[in-house]
């Protein structure tokens, strides 16, 4: 855990606090885990070198501050960025807001961060992934689907037309080749297919399996590594049904 507890929630100048998480995060930095970003093709131009784990347990000491998350990202420090997606508040985030973070993107794990763990829960998110799906910037693309695979999993409606949209895009985009691109199309697809509701389940699958034929090389490698990993899900055993809890003894009242 930090040694120190950085100002928490609105009180004090925003600047002070913005020093203050900085300080920390350089505190938490080391050269060794700065020179590991390239393995990761994450660039290293503006990092300090600190752990996701400690980001994020800085990222709980700060708690939600969608003020403090709109200093932090200004400074261009790649852990101060990947805190915003752990301290921003969703009910606080505008359209206007994401398009601007989203020109900013130089790498995938700002990109997904953002999306899985702040973007996705706004009531934006649907229209956004929608926008940039077609998006000529390679990382504003890959927010599209990385948000679409970030709904898969977290959207508690049950309701499954969004991402049968969602396929739509999928299908439109798949043969995009670049990177970041196809990779974020193909997490997408495998997340409408394993985690979403029987309908939704079925109609990425069966896109999967369309893709998995196409002539496109990109499409076709989208499709056969979506259809694997279906493969191995269902392979997996069903977990075991929870144990019904043990009844206690009644106790009896001691005989006279």
């Amino acid at each position: 855990m930090p040694k120190t507890t950085p100002s928490k929630g609105p009180r004090g100048d925003i600047d002070a606090r913005v020093k203050e998480a900085l300080a920390e995060l350089e505190r938490l930095a080391t050269p060794a885990r700065r020179d590991s970003l390239a393995r990761y093709a994450i660039p290293s131009d503006h990092a300090l070198g600190v752990s996701m784990r400690d980001v994020q347990r800085l990222a709980r000491c700060l708690g939600r501050d969608h003020t403090l998350a709109k200093a932090l990202w200004k400074t261009g420090v790649y852990e101060a960025r990947m805190l915003c997606a752990y301290i921003g508040e969703a009910d606080r985030v505008t359209p206007a807001e994401m398009d601007r973070w989203c020109r900013d993107f130089d790498n995938w794990a700002v990109c997904d961060s953002l999306c899985f763990a702040l973007w996705d829960h706004t009531p934006h998110a649907w229209a956004m992934a929608d926008k940039w799906s077609s998006h000529r910037d390679e990382f504003v693309k890959r927010a599209a689907f990385a948000l679409l695979a970030a709904l898969a999993v977290h959207d508690k409606s049950g309701e499954d037309a969004p991402h049968l949209g969602g396929l739509v895009l999928i299908e439109r985009e798949a043969t995009d080749a670049r990177n970041f691109v196809k990779k974020g199309v193909n997490w997408a697809l495998r997340a409408v297919g394993s985690r979403r509701g029987p309908a939704a389940r079925t109609a990425a699958r069966a896109l999967a399996t369309r893709l998995s034929t196409s002539e496109d090389a990109t499409a076709r490698w989208i499709g056969k590594d979506a259809l694997r990993a279906f493969t191995k899900l269902d392979a997996k055993p069903p977990k075991p049904a929870a144990k019904a809890p043990r009844r206690k003894a009644a106790t009896r009242p001691p005989q006279r």
